[in-house]
């Protein structure tokens, strides 16, 4: 079959899948389904209590997953004693992220959607701003219909905060996970090195300075080959290196945030320096030749290298995520003080917890009382914990003193994988109130856990992040033509000065090229949209 014709096939078969799921969205919530079409929701909807209808009532919820992940999560205990308690039946259409972009654009020009979209994997800000007739304001369901998550907007300001669209409403729910950590990408360091070469830790840059030269010189592998790579990451998360002069940027916008205002930093002093401090280290051959041209797989290589540790430093979550057998050989360290004295780490001090469009009510569905009844079950502490681990009794184990543990993965699993078989993990509605978090005890030696106990090294250097902000309709028409030649430029730009040089002559070209792109739009549409989610009420 020649290529073309595979490419045909595929989106045939996309195209009929996606029509199986049209014709259970039609037959579903609407009043034609199994089990629906003799129900009179007047009398079967309870507005309180349990059940939330007298009759059973069949909802079309989809939901998007990574890759080949299935529908196991379907067995949560919790998610099945759901079903039984609120006599609310969950028809689950399950996705690949594999081919979701070609079926989602079907769906989309369609307008025949489910009646729940269910986790942000699904649609993002842009999807659902440029199709707004296809899902339901939700304020006055969450109002009526949701006392749980009205009580955790209130607790928490944020939720509302990140859930508000430009024209004011609220047309999705949003999340804050448990357990999360404050830090992004910590400095990890080989300190088997460190210790054979009888070094400390490095403190600032001109220790780290030290410690890249003799890695790259005093073979600590010990294997007699100069094959020590000091610094070694990729190029999307190259501006880790840049952190101790005080860039981060937490949401990739090349945006800071800076005594409250918003800052485009790749015209900042700060950034210029930093850049002619990365080239220093380039030009000595204390950074990964290939940092800019490599892919993940090259990267990995390298990382476990077969016969010895070859790279000294770089910027990770947790080591042994990624070092394979050489992972007992590095640690995480405190961030790395910049000339200044002082120390930045990328993250957010509220928390990497919060997210949103992770539940949407389409406008297909003619019960949208049910599911803000249904979505609000998922906003206690209890119901979170099970749709973000497993359930209780599965995955989680409740202590006589009321707090939660997780138990041990079974044998030839990773806790991670475990936790996205046996849960929604990462999507849904979900909230998990900072009171209660303190209940929540992890083993500090491995998955979540490790994240958590890593995170202390750099929770107190968290800087700022631009936050997640909501663009309008109008807004997401023009940053796509700013971002694809301002975002290139920039990231060409700082590749060819880290490894060629050249910084201080081109400066001055290099801001004019970037104001004749369009920067000064670029930076109004940000702090436009800045200002909007400061001012949510």
């Amino acid at each position: 079959m020649g290529q073309k014709s595979k490419t045909a096939a595929k989106r045939l078969l996309a195209s009929f899948a996606l029509l199986s799921i049209m014709l259970l969205a039609i037959t579903g919530c609407s009043g034609g389904g199994k089990g629906n079409a003799a129900v009179d929701m007047k009398d079967n909807f309870n507005k309180e209590g349990l059940p939330l209808v007298n009759k059973p009532v069949t909802l079309n919820v989809l939901t998007v997953r990574w890759g080949n992940m299935g529908d196991t999560f379907t067995k949560n205990k919790w998610l099945q004693d759901l079903e039984k308690n609120t006599n609310v039946k969950i028809n689950w259409q399950v996705m690949s992220s594999n081919d979701w972009n070609e079926q989602k654009s079907i769906m989309l020009a369609s307008g025949t959607l489910p009646d729940v979209i269910f986790g942000s994997l699904a649609f993002s800000d842009s999807d659902i701003v440029n199709n707004l007739t296809y899902f339901r304001p939700l304020d006055d369901y969450i109002d009526q219909y949701m006392p749980n998550l009205k009580a955790a907007m209130k607790e928490t300001p944020e939720l509302k905060q990140i859930s508000t669209f430009p024209d004011g409403k609220i047309y999705s729910l949003p999340a804050r996970l448990p357990s999360r950590p404050k830090t992004t990408f910590l400095p990890v360091i080989n300190k088997t090195w460190l210790d054979r070469l009888n070094l400390k830790t490095p403190d600032n840059i001109n220790d780290l300075y030290n410690v890249f030269k003799a890695f790259k010189e005093q073979d600590p592998n010990q294997n007699g080959k100069a094959d020590e790579i000091p610094y070694s990451g990729s190029g999307d998360i190259s501006i880790d290196l840049l952190s101790p002069f005080g860039i981060t940027d937490q949401n990739g916008t090349s945006m800071m945030v800076k005594n409250g205002k918003p800052v485009f930093y790749p015209v900042s002093e700060e950034y210029k320096e930093a850049i002619k401090w990365a080239h220093q280290l380039y030009s000595e051959g204390l950074i990964d030749k290939e940092l800019f041209t490599q892919d993940n797989t090259m990267l990995t290589a390298k990382q476990q290298n077969p016969d010895n540790a070859i790279i000294g430093f770089t910027n990770q979550w947790t080591p042994d995520a990624v070092f394979g057998k050489w992972k007992d050989e590095y640690a995480a360290i405190t961030p790395i003080a910049g000339p200044d004295g002082k120390r930045y780490q990328g993250g957010d001090p509220a928390g990497l917890s919060f997210r949103r469009n992770e539940l949407l009510i389409t406008t297909s569905c003619k019960y949208p009382e049910l599911v803000a009844r249904w979505a609000d079950q998922f906003y206690t502490d209890e119901a979170s914990i099970q749709n973000f681990w497993g359930a209780i009794g599965t995955v989680v184990q409740k202590n006589d003193d009321g707090t939660y543990a997780l138990m041990t993965p079974p044998e030839g699993t990773s806790a991670d994988a475990w936790y996205w078989e046996q849960s929604v993990r990462d999507f849904g509605p979900k909230y998990v109130s900072p009171s209660f978090e303190k209940k929540i005890k992890l083993d500090p030696t491995t998955g979540d856990g490790l994240k958590l106990s890593i995170d202390k090294l750099g929770s107190d250097y968290v800087t700022t992040p631009f936050p997640s902000v909501m663009y309008t309709a109008e807004e997401f028409q023009e940053l796509p033509t700013l971002t694809t030649d301002i975002d290139t430029y920039i990231k060409t730009t700082r590749a060819e000065w880290i490894t060629k040089g050249g910084i201080d002559e081109q400066w001055d070209g290099y801001v004019k090229k970037l104001n004749d792109m369009g920067l000064e739009q670029l930076v109004k549409i940000r702090t436009d949209a800045f200002d909007r989610y400061m001012n949510v009420k």
